[in-house]
């Protein structure tokens, strides 16, 4: 478990944003958590260059509807890396597992059934205030490192191969 604040980045070893379109999947469950996730990684992707225009925001009701939102999101739009931003929040029943489960696999498969980066940015925290420490707390925020994340995620995704770069294609 984290006991730093792991949101800090070297803007310049980060590849320059402004070519690339940004998906941002927030779930409203825990929307004082959510909400400053992504004000996080909105202003971390800004200040590393994507142009805000080229930032899209789909809200969807909780962290289980991030999957469907996300594949949606990459299944309609030319984005070089989506987010799926949320918040689970450990309670007296055993929902909290099924949901980090279903959520994390979800995410999985996503990354593997399409050619676009879709980043894990979900909290699963045992208390709110742990929540509040990941989302712009003393623990630095989530949303920035999931951006930071992307970024690094789409370069790969465009990232041309030596072969393609010199006129080969892949099979």
């Amino acid at each position: 478990m984290a006991t730093t604040n792991l949101s800090h980045y070297d803007k310049t070893s980060l590849p320059n944003g402004e070519q690339l379109n940004i998906g941002i999947v927030v779930s409203e469950w825990n929307s004082d958590i959510t909400e400053n996730m992504f004000l996080g990684a909105k202003e971390t992707l800004i200040d590393c260059g994507v142009i805000e225009h080229n930032i899209m925001r789909w809200d969807v009701p909780g962290s289980f509807e991030l999957v469907y939102g996300c594949k949606k999101m990459v299944q309609t739009h030319n984005l070089d890396a989506v987010i799926a931003i949320g918040s689970v929040i450990q309670g007296e029943t055993k929902h909290f597992d099924f949901v980090c489960e279903g959520v994390t696999k979800g995410i999985v498969d996503l990354n593997l059934r399409y050619d676009v980066p879709v980043i894990f940015c979900v909290l699963t925290d045992n208390t709110k205030q742990q929540s509040i420490d990941r989302s712009g707390g003393k623990l630095g925020n989530k949303g920035v490192e999931a951006a930071v994340a992307a970024l690094k995620m789409a370069e790969i995704k465009n990232r041309k191969t030596n072969a393609e770069s010199i006129g080969f294609t892949s099979l």
